[in-house]
């Protein structure tokens, strides 16, 4: 120990002794790095402190904002003077309304708590078009009248030639686009912009999207052309199941306004009209979400959107007669190409059939490199998996086709890859080859929101760390603007149970604060008047009846949930301010029907989703649908109490608390035995229970310890299905039970994370036994094989196994307490803050611990040393300058080593 203690104060001596060199960095406006064409117009700023000193935080800070880089005098709108505080996330703009298009210019200076300071470089953010008085735009329609609206038509091209002014040298040119189904836009026939399946999937009944882009170095002197080319997608494409089509138009239609600033200052303004011409003989012969793509490269019209291009044969386009009052820009990342895999192999399956597989169940398309004789027709098909024998399976998909059909032009090697669909697989089966395909032919093309990487994870168990790519893998293959529940069968749709339930897991994985941000307006907007929330978002189950729904409980929550998540995390007040009457709305319709007695015993409830049913004959208790309604009952209220005070109501959130305790007492009365036995003798009912806090202090030991004698009853397995499972193993870890928390995570037989591992899963699964252990399958109507709603356990993977917890909002101050166990020697990850890189490794060898922490500046952590003596834990704070609080050692910013 004397031997530690020196070295430790040898490690302390030399980090205080360095010149500090305090830098900041990263700064973003609305979550985005210099983003342009967003419509907030009170924006938010943050930046992120970086030094080498300890126990760094900010003192103060000056923003500035000026029309040019240079903050001339004239120039510059607002200085916030020299603010003393030590905020440095989601800073609220306050100077002089800022205008439509405009570009602004902005830095930080800070200074810190040791009288160092630091400017950042200047970094931008740019306004989009801010009402409907800025669009000169008009919407069009390039179809004809008379197609069949029941069938998947030809993908639209649309072009209009435009003339730069002659002497005119340009400064900018911006292109603000939007469409009623998707689009992609080119100028001079380069592909504007890297993001695809745009303008995204909002309720479009309510607002649509508009993309701004930068297209300045796309406009050439002279003669130019902008072209844009559109498909059905979540718009009038197949959506739901059954082949529902036009479930929100019949008619794709496009809105374009180009604005070109030259030098001089003057403007010219090219927007869709009547003369921009149309045609639907083009070589995307269909397009469908579901269903895939058509394309036939005889039909491609070469040099379409360029100069030059013979188009007397295209028809002028209609003016589309739709309201431009609720485009709104973006609040959430684009979807985007992010990676690109290869396959590992390429093989002839005992049906006889050509399959590649690229070894992981990714969601996106497949890009061919394809040479043959004109007309030669390619059927790719796409499935996860591959049956008991080794043949292609696509029973699960169900009636979604999920197919490219390519037909060549002939000559050299042609590339190809879809435009206005996607797939969920991992093999892919070729027909029509001409010749035999090689792994060269076959490109996976990932797609997923642009979302940053949050966090890291690795254990000294291969296999979990397999269960966390999987986790991972799932979230990147259903966040595809909306979280889906899966991303391949003719479903795909934003379920609020699946949501709620990997909302904390999912803030671990990715940044997921604008992609929440995006959505949860949307889950207020199709939230019923009488404050029911529908089954999925955006809705189409249930918005042709929109007082008569019937909310579900533990999927409608995700009102409440979700805010509260992302506000915890983020520190997001706004968020919450702009959520908190959805949160009201809710509880309040949960209130109206639980009458009197406080006790949600109507509707319809999914209920414990998929849980564990035993064995066909002899059952498994299920626990009731009234149950979980009132525990979620509370909880809820719980919320949005919580909610109501931190956003400064304090009157509602004693109303909402009172509600909560009441709640509490009319569950007690009813589900509760005197004993402490619960009605539903079940897992999720103890989870629930215990978690929600609805059982009195003196009851919860019992009731720890009858859910344990559960988990020991079925061998070590867990039998929660998609409400339950979030919170068991926090639960059992909170009450003490770290090591039967540890024991379901270690499980490899069904039920349990790890089986579909070793069955060979890449991505998290619908069902507990989507493939059996003698390899058939489960019910074929509803078997996903990426289904990230069970990858909930990756919260309390980081929470309890890396110790990363927030205490403070945002993680201005977070919790370090990692709980090894389950047979672990090591863990280490990460997780990027808000305020910088929080990171955590412990090992345990030869009987010792060692624990490495990284605390980012401007913030601070509380350390707790597990297993730990209490004098151990003071010599070993003591000998790196560290205080000890009842709550563990308080670490200033800086790396930490501790071992023990």
């Amino acid at each position: 120990m004397k031997h530690l203690l020196i070295v430790l104060s040898f490690l302390s001596t030399v980090t205080f002794g360095q010149t500090s060199t305090l830098r900041v960095e990263q700064l973003r406006v609305e979550y985005k790095t210099n983003p342009i064409g967003i419509d907030v117009v009170i924006p938010r700023f943050s930046w992120k402190l970086f030094s080498s000193q300890r126990n760094t935080m900010q003192k103060s800070y000056q923003i500035q904002i000026a029309k040019d880089d240079k903050f001339s005098k004239k120039s510059l709108i607002w200085n916030s003077g020299d603010v003393t505080s030590d905020a440095s996330h989601l800073v609220d703009y306050q100077g002089p309304n800022l205008r439509s298009r405009q570009r602004y210019f902005w830095k930080v200076r800070v200074n810190d708590n040791f009288g160092n300071a630091a400017e950042s470089a200047v970094q931008y953010f740019e306004m989009g078009l801010l009402g409907s008085k800025d669009w000169q735009a008009q919407w069009i329609e390039p179809e004809k009248e008379g197609f069949d609206e029941k069938k998947q038509q030809p993908s639209p091209l649309i072009r209009k030639e435009f003339t730069v002014k002659p002497k005119g040298k340009i400064a900018s040119a911006r292109l603000f686009v939007t469409s009623r189904g998707l689009n992609e836009m080119y100028i001079n026939s380069q592909r504007v912009g890297k993001d695809v399946l745009s303008p995204g999937w909002t309720a479009y009944q309510a607002r649509i999207q508009y993309f701004t882009y930068d297209v300045t170095s796309l406009i050439q002197a002279g003669n130019n052309v902008i072209g844009a080319m559109l498909g059905d997608g979540w718009y009038r494409g197949n959506l739901v199941w059954e082949n529902n089509r036009n479930l929100w138009g019949k008619r794709v239609a496009l809105l374009s306004q180009l604005v070109i600033k030259y030098t001089d200052g003057s403007e010219q303004i090219i927007g869709t009209d009547e003369s921009w011409k149309a045609t639907t003989d083009g070589p995307i012969i269909e397009n469908d979400l579901y269903n895939g793509e058509t394309y036939d490269a005889r039909l491609e019209k070469t040099g379409w959107a360029s100069t030059g291009f013979d188009a007397s044969s295209w028809w002028n386009v209609k003016i589309g007669n739709y309201p431009k009052d609720n485009l709104v820009a973006p609040a959430g990342p684009p979807v985007r190409r992010i990676e690109e895999i290869k396959p590992l192999k390429i093989f002839k399956t005992p049906a006889g059939e050509t399959v590649l597989d690229l070894g992981q169940n990714m969601v996106g398309w497949v890009r061919l490199n394809v040479k043959g004789p004109a007309g030669t027709k390619i059927r790719v098909t796409h499935a996860e998996v591959l049956d008991q024998k080794g043949n292609f399976y696509t029973a699960n998909l169900r009636h979604a086709k999920c197919e490219l059909n390519y037909i060549l032009k002939g000559g050299e090697t042609e590339t190809y890859e879809p435009h206005f669909t996607f797939m969920g697989f991992r093999y892919v089966r070729l027909e029509g080859w001409p010749g035999e395909p090689t792994l060269d032919n076959i490109t996976g093309i990932v797609i997923h929101s642009d979302m940053a990487n949050s966090g890291t994870f690795e254990t000294s168990k291969p296999l979990v760390n397999q269960l966390y790519k999987n986790i991972v893998w799932g979230q990147r293959g259903n966040f595809v603007d909306v979280p889906t529940d899966c991303p391949q069968r003719d479903e795909r749709l934003g379920w609020t149970g699946d949501a709620q339930a990997f909302a904390r897991t999912a803030t671990f994985n990715k940044e997921v604060a604008g992609f929440f941000t995006k959505w949860l307006r949307d889950v207020a907007i199709d939230q019923k008047p009488n404050g029911g929330v529908p089954h999925i978002v955006p809705d189409l189950l249930q918005r042709d009846n929109p007082d008569g729904i019937k909310s579900s409980a533990g999927w409608a929550d995700v009102a409440t949930i979700v805010p509260w998540t992302i506000y915890q995390v983020y520190g997001d007040r706004r968020l919450l301010e702009t959520q908190y009457e959805s949160m009201k709305k809710w509880v309040e319709y949960i209130r109206k029907n639980a009458g009197s007695k406080l006790l949600w015993t109507n509707g319809d409830h999914f209920g414990d989703w998929l849980s564990y049913r035993g064995n066909a004959q002899i059952g498994e208790p299920v626990t009731d649908n009234d149950f979980i309604a009132t525990a979620f009952f509370a909880h809820s209220a719980h919320l949005t109490s919580k909610a109501a005070l931190n956003i400064g109501k304090a009157a509602e959130a004693v109303q909402y608390g009172e509600l909560y305790n009441n709640i509490k007492k009319a569950f007690l009365q009813e589900y509760v035995a005197p004993s402490g036995r619960l009605v539903c003798n079940t897992q999720t009912a103890y989870v629930l229970a215990l978690h929600f806090d609805l059982l009195p202090e003196n009851m919860r030991e019992q009731a720890v310890d009858r859910l344990v004698q559960d988990i020991k009853n079925h061998g070590n397995h867990l039998t929660t299905g998609f409400l339950g499972t979030p919170y068991l193993c926090h639960v059992l870890t909170r009450f003490g039970k770290n090591e039967v928390a540890y024991s379901l995570l270690n499980q490899e037989t069904y039920p349990s994370w790890l089986y579909p591992v070793k069955m060979g899963a890449t991505t998290i699964w619908e069902r507990w036994d989507g493939i059996k252990p003698d390899g058939s399958f489960q019910d074929v109507s509803m078997n996903s094989y990426n289904h990230y709603a069970y990858g909930a356990i990756g919260d309390w993977m980081y929470q309890n196994m890396l110790g990363i917890d927030v205490i403070d909002t945002g993680y201005k101050k977070f919790l370090i307490a990692p709980k090894p166990g389950g047979g672990f020697t090591s863990t280490k990850g990460s997780y990027e803050s808000p305020y910088g890189s929080i990171s955590s490794a412990w090992e345990q060898k030869d009987g010792k611990t060692t624990l490495k922490v990284s605390v980012p500046a401007n913030s601070k952590a509380i350390i707790k040393l597990p297993n730990a003596s209490v004098d151990k834990v003071n010599q070993l704070a003591k000998a790196q300058n560290l205080k000890v609080t009842p709550e563990g050692i308080e670490a200033g910013s800086g790396e930490y080593v501790f071992e023990w």
